[in-house]
């Protein structure tokens, strides 16, 4: 099963499975099949990515998201996304899969 852990302060917050093997949890459960959920509409450029966060602050502005909102969004601290778009910090995979989720561009689900 690929399953994330998406977690906050060292702590477990959040699992994230892929969308089959939760429908199949929901089956195993007994509960009847949740229907899938709209698709995200990307408004930047097929091309935009999240492939350097050169441009994480650049994209956050445009997507006209404060840095707060978008820190609670992806489950990280404000003072921690400062440092991600400031270059003091590397965030792991799940983080830029989020962040690249939030901000509606590509990289937020690995190649197949």
């Amino acid at each position: 099963m690929g399953i994330q852990v998406i977690s906050r302060d060292g702590q477990p917050e959040y699992a994230v499975v892929p969308w089959e093997q939760y429908q199949a949890l929901l089956a195993a459960a007994g509960q009847a099949p949740v229907a899938a959920p709209a698709t995200h509409n990307v408004s930047e450029p097929a091309d935009a990515s999240l492939s350097s966060l050169d441009q994480l602050a650049s994209l956050r502005v445009a997507k006209g998201l404060a840095p707060e909102q978008l820190a609670r969004s992806v489950g990280i601290s404000p003072a921690y996304l400062a440092m991600i778009e400031a270059g003091e910090r590397r965030p792991d995979a799940a983080i830029l899969r989020s962040l690249a989720w939030h901000l509606g561009v590509s990289g937020w689900s690995e190649p197949s």
